[in-house]
């Protein structure tokens, strides 16, 4: 599970890290809006404060959070922007949320295996958007026509290793879990898959490669 840390610059230029809850609690004019530490999952609120200007910089091991004034110069080793290499492409999603949400309100347009997909829903009713799980919340988890279970993963710009890492982190919990023998099967989706991610499944059974593209098209009235 990753650790989410805030960084902070120290007198001497170096760069201090501190468990983002935690260091929230004790500065809590930089809480964002509508997002109560207590009660609200590390990812979302990491999601809420790069929605207000704090930088992103993630390994499979760190989620690193620096203030819009501290420039992401010190990053550990393998670390990539969160933004990835698609940042500023006008056809990307701004936010992962947002191409999350699009998705899960038109999964009945996907085909996986040639098979329709819907959102799972547990017996206390919830959705599987961001699907709280032991391993972290789970951006989407789908059932298929067969009642196979589907796990997404989704990066609006391009795909860093860690993602496969996650993935097959909440595969393997939906296994033990809820899957009750059927089978589980993974789904990355970016605006770009690098080559490396893609020699990474070619060793990991049920795992599938998507990316997405926008088009958007004006049509004159008359």
């Amino acid at each position: 599970m990753q650790a989410f840390l805030i960084v902070q610059p120290g007198g001497d230029g170096s760069l201090a890290l501190h468990p983002m809850k935690a260091w929230l609690r004790q500065h809590p004019d930089h809480i964002p809006p509508d997002t109560p530490v207590d009660t609200t999952n590390s990812r979302t609120i990491a999601r809420a404060l790069i929605r207000i200007g704090w930088q992103p910089v993630q390994t499979e091991d760190e989620f690193r959070l620096f203030p819009p004034d501290v420039p992401t110069t010190s990053r550990p080793e393998g670390g990539v922007d969160v933004e990835g290499t698609a940042a500023g492409d006008p056809l990307a999603f701004e936010l992962e949320a947002q191409l999350r949400d699009f998705l899960a309100h038109n999964l009945h347009t996907i085909r996986l295996n040639g098979r329709s997909l819907r959102l799972y829903v547990d017996q206390a009713q919830r959705e599987g958007v961001e699907y709280p799980t032991a391993t972290g919340p789970i951006d989407i988890l789908a059932v298929d026509q067969n009642g196979g279970l589907v796990v997404f993963e989704l990066k609006r710009a391009a795909s860093p290793d860690s993602a496969i890492g996650q993935l097959t982190r909440y595969m393997g919990w939906v296994q033990a879990s809820i899957a009750q023998g059927q089978p589980v099967h993974g789904v990355i989706v970016a605006k770009l898959i690098t080559d490396r991610l893609k020699y990474a499944v070619q060793v990991i059974p049920n795992v599938s490669l998507f990316e997405y593209q926008i088009q958007f098209d004006l049509k004159p009235v008359t």
